[in-house]
């Protein structure tokens, strides 16, 4: 295989509401006690019962204050405790992160790498990062898995490799929520041989968007069947139909296909010679596959109206009600299609899409997110 041609197959591949906010949970209602006492006193005699009398206004007024002295003591408590218990669980996360020593193999333009990276820096995982050169690929000749990401996790005196993007983040989730040994967690991802339509055999991972967790765990994570299963269906939206939408759009024109290389040669790993080699030839041989790419994808004559289209389709699927598709915080899905879509900036394409959707006030909520998560990365 040529160097430029492999160098082009390898990039680019692919009443409630203040207790709701407060806390995240509903006011409690008064307790039933409480609420006894009150009918007692209303049956009683002497001063009060005549100011009941003379004033109930005045009594239902007090009655009221009192319950919501009570809404407010109940909604603090629940607060403080949720702060406690996020605490705890940070606690317990951090120090399981702390016991792991990530590497991960990639290049920088691959939109797989892309959303590993955008996953660990969102849970302030540190991991070193090894720059592969997709030509010779050495960097990764320990391995007979030959794509990337390849994530490498050394647990005390134990070293695991985790292939597959989606696997490294659903092993990865499961890890920092159960607990369980990494290894252990991994035997739950099976390697399978497969054909793909063009009759090339290939690798596939079983049950790569599950988290592998008890039922307290994932009511944990997910409060419930529905957001778990809306999570796996996008985050597999993203890799079988999301990520194809970005070699067609990025090289487009024979100058976006220029620009795009450009690009990788300047944010990859290459020498001299390799890099003008692949930003001139892979850039015409990327420009012509992408024609293909479009005719197999079955997009539109203009593929950036597919782009949008699914853009447009993400932003509604989260919705006008909250920030992130997991609600107050981006979830697996959220990082996954942000992922995706980031190896376009710095490129027409991207900004051709912040410009034309409704996709970028969702867009910079999470790379808020992901910046204050891990300012080192």
């Amino acid at each position: 295989m040529a160097p430029a041609t492999r160098v082009v197959r390898a990039l680019w591949t692919g009443g409630c509401a203040l207790a709701w906010r407060l806390g995240g949970r509903p006011q409690p209602l008064l307790p039933t006690q409480s609420r006894a006492g009150f009918a007692g006193a209303a049956g009683s005699q002497g001063p009060v019962a005549a100011a009941r009398k003379g004033s109930p206004r005045l009594l239902g007024a007090a009655a009221l204050a009192l319950g919501g002295a009570l809404g407010l003591y109940h909604t603090a408590r629940w607060h403080l405790r949720a702060q406690d218990l996020h605490a705890e669980r940070s606690a317990v996360q951090l120090s399981l992160s702390s016991r792991l020593q990530l590497t991960l193999y990639q290049y920088k333009t691959c939109p797989f790498c892309s959303k590993v990276r955008a996953f660990l820096d969102f849970h302030a995982l540190p991991y070193q990062v090894v720059e592969v050169n997709p030509v010779h690929r050495a960097e990764i000749k320990f391995s007979s898995y030959r794509k990337v990401p390849i994530l490498v996790a050394q647990e005390g005196e134990s070293s695991q490799q985790l292939n597959d993007s989606s696997v490294i983040i659903s092993a990865l989730k499961t890890y920092l929520v159960s607990g369980q040994p990494l290894e252990e967690i991994i035997t739950y991802y099976p390697a399978m041989k497969a054909v793909n339509d063009q009759g090339k055999e290939v690798t596939e991972f079983g049950n790569k968007y599950w988290l592998m967790l008890n039922e307290k765990e994932a009511q944990q994570v997910y409060g419930g069947k529905e957001a778990r299963t809306e999570e796996m269906k996008w985050r597999q939206w993203a890799d079988d139909w999301l990520v194809h939408l970005i070699s067609p759009n990025v090289y487009r024109t024979p100058t976006e296909a220029l620009a795009s290389f450009d690009y990788i040669v300047r944010e990859g790993k290459f020498g001299a010679v390799e890099g003008a080699v692949a930003k001139y030839m892979g850039a015409a041989a990327m420009y012509l596959i992408s024609k293909r790419l479009k005719s197999r994808h079955r997009l539109q004559d203009n593929v950036r109206e597919d782009l949008y289209e699914a853009a447009d389709k993400w932003v509604a699927a989260v919705g006008k009600d909250r920030p992130f598709m997991g609600g107050q915080k981006p979830n697996l899905a959220d990082l996954a299609v942000y992922g995706v879509l980031r190896v376009m900036e710095g490129l027409d394409a991207f900004d051709d899409l912040m410009q034309h959707t409704h996709i970028q006030p969702w867009y910079l909520r999470v790379e808020r997110a992901i910046t204050e998560a891990s300012p080192a990365h």
